[in-house]
């Protein structure tokens, strides 16, 4: 299973969403591996971090060959995840072009929403060349209670791209977690924040797995 977590608005989550995401199929006994292909490096900085080794090993590959390099990098890995650069670059192509699925991390804010076009458009591009090829919403850092994380889903559905119906909230775990280089699965593994993430990873293998709705 290869996923991108890719959407050209910085801010939304897409690194903490990549790495959540690793350590969610780890910790359910798959073998996983994050592919940073962001020039940033933030997922690589997690990673140096650490006291303790990771449950996965992450890789920088910020290239426009990803997709070609991945096969011979990820080796037996049941699951990667590649981190994808904040704008529409080649490289972005790339990671789309590797995966099986496409995540878009999007807060519940307009611009966000507005700004979600560009990677919609991409993936839609992609698929032409690759029909297998999948991709979906991902709501990230809803703040609970307010009309605008309740509406968000309404305000993305003008992009007829299905929205996955777990949702991660913002909470301070995840920010607390990612300071100490670990996740919220490890700093607290029976909180809101650790469930949310766990419903999120099977969400996101729920879509990967299901066959491609071809147009009528």
């Amino acid at each position: 299973m290869r996923i991108a977590v890719l959407n050209q608005k910085g801010g939304v989550g897409k690194t903490t969403t990549t790495l959540h995401l690793a350590a969610a199929y780890a910790e359910s006994g798959e073998r996983v591996m994050v592919i940073d292909a962001d020039p940033q490096g933030s997922a690589l900085d997690w990673a140096a971090s650490r006291e303790a080794e990771a449950a996965f090993p992450v890789i920088g590959l910020p290239k426009e060959t990803l997709h070609k390099e991945i096969p011979r990098i990820a080796g037996d890995k049941d699951v990667v995840l590649i981190d994808g650069p904040p704008r529409v670059t080649g490289v972005a192509r790339s990671a789309i072009m590797a995966a099986k699925a496409v995540i878009i991390p999007v807060q519940p804010s307009p611009y966000d929403v507005w700004s979600a076009s560009e990677i919609v458009d991409l993936c839609r591009e992609a698929a032409v060349f690759k029909e297998s090829l999948k991709y979906a919403f991902a709501i990230n850092r809803k703040i609970v209670g307010t009309a605008i994380g309740r509406d968000v889903e309404d305000a993305l559905a003008d992009y007829d791209v299905p929205v996955l119906p777990a949702h991660v909230c913002q909470r301070v775990a995840f920010a607390e977690s990612a300071g100490a280089g670990q996740t919220v699965l490890e700093t607290e593994p029976n909180g809101t924040a650790a469930r949310e993430v766990r419903g999120l990873a099977q969400a996101v293998r729920e879509f990967t797995t299901q066959p491609v709705e071809k147009p009528a």
